[in-house]
C-alpha cells in the first residue's frame, strides 16, 4: 500500500484496541476512535475508509462496505443479555433500553421479541443506570456490562446469544471491520493484510498491548478488560471461515424475514 493516509473507525473498547494496537501505530494509518454507533451512523455517508461496524448497521450499508475477513467480534457465549432489576419481568408495554438503533443488540431484540416496541435508545455505559433509575424497565448490555450487572443486582431475563445459539445453531455475528468499497481490491486486501499481522501481534505478545488498551479502558478493572478481550477476540477475529461467513448470511436472512432490512 503505498502512503496515503488511512482513516479507520473504531471503539475504544477493549478487544478493538488491542487487535489495532500495532497497526495504529503505523504512520499512514489515521485513527479515530468513537462508540459503535457513533461509527455506525458515519457508514451511511461513508465517513471513514474503514470502520467497525456492527452487522445490523454493515447489513445496511453492505452496497457501500465490505467486510474484511479478519476483525471481527464474532463467536458463542457472548451475546448481548436483557437485564431488568431483581423481579421484574417484560410485558409488551415495557420500556427497554438499547444502545443504539443499529447495533446488533437491538437487530437480536426485535428477532427475539419484536412485539417489544416501547424502545429507547442510548450509550451502552448508561444502559444499567437507566434501568436502575427506572427509566427503562429492561435494558439490553454489551460489551463489559456482561461482567458487572449482577454485582450491581440486575437480574439477567434473556441472554441474546443463547437465543441465538440454540435458534439457530451459529455463533453469534456482533460487529466487523469493513472497508469502502471505493479504496478498490488491492488496498482493501492490504488492508486487510495489514491488519491480521496486528492481530496475530497482539496474540503472540498481549503485554505489548496493555498502556494502549488501558488508555482507551476508561475506568475497567484489569480483570474485566482481559476478560473482554478473551470473550470477543478469538479465531474468528482472525478469519471468518466459512462459518462465520455463514453466521452473517444466517443474521441477513432471518432479518430478511422479520422485515427489518429490505
Amino acid at each position: 500500500m503505498n502512503d496515503t493516509p488511512v482513516n479507520i473507525g473504531y471503539s475504544p473498547c477493549p478487544n478493538d484496541t488491542f487487535i489495532f494496537c500495532e497497526l495504529e501505530k503505523h504512520a499512514d494509518i489515521y485513527p479515530h476512535l468513537y462508540d459503535v454507533e457513533t461509527l455506525n451512523r458515519w457508514a451511511f455517508e461513508g465517513k471513514w475508509e474503514v470502520t467497525k461496524l456492527s452487522f445490523h448497521a454493515w447489513l445496511l450499508v453492505q452496497d457501500r462496505y465490505e467486510i474484511l475477513q479478519c476483525g471481527s467480534a464474532l463467536g458463542r457465549g457472548c451475546g448481548p443479555l436483557v437485564i431488568s432489576n431483581a423481579g421484574k419481568s417484560l410485558s409488551a408495554d415495557s420500556v427497554i433500553a438499547i444502545p443504539g438503533e443499529f447495533t446488533t443488540a437491538h437487530l437480536l431484540l426485535r428477532l427475539w421479541k419484536p412485539e417489544l416496541q416501547n424502545r429507547i435508545f442510548m450509550p451502552f455505559d448508561q444502559i444499567m443506570d437507566a434501568v436502575a433509575s427506572g427509566k427503562a424497565d429492561a435494558g439490553v448490555i454489551i460489551h463489559e456490562g456482561r461482567f458487572v450487572y449482577a454485582e450491581r443486582g440486575f437480574q439477567c431475563l434473556e441472554d441474546l446469544g443463547n437465543w441465538w445459539e440454540t435458534t439457530t445453531g451459529q455463533p453469534i455475528p456482533l460487529g466487523c471491520i469493513a472497508a469502502r468499497k471505493d479504496l478498490g481490491a488491492e488496498k482493501i486486501a492490504e488492508i486487510e493484510r495489514r491488519l491480521k499481522h496486528s492481530i496475530e501481534s497482539a496474540f503472540a505478545d498481549p503485554e505489548s498491548t496493555k498502556a494502549y488498551v488501558t488508555e482507551h479502558a476508561q475506568e475497567l478493572a484489569d480483570d474485566v478488560t482481559s476478560e473482554h478481550i478473551k470473550t470477543y477476540v478469538n479465531d474468528f477475529t482472525l478469519d471468518l471461515g466459512e462459518e462465520g461467513r455463514a453466521a452473517i448470511g444466517k443474521l441477513q436472512q432471518m432479518a430478511k424475514a422479520a422485515g427489518i432490512i429490505n
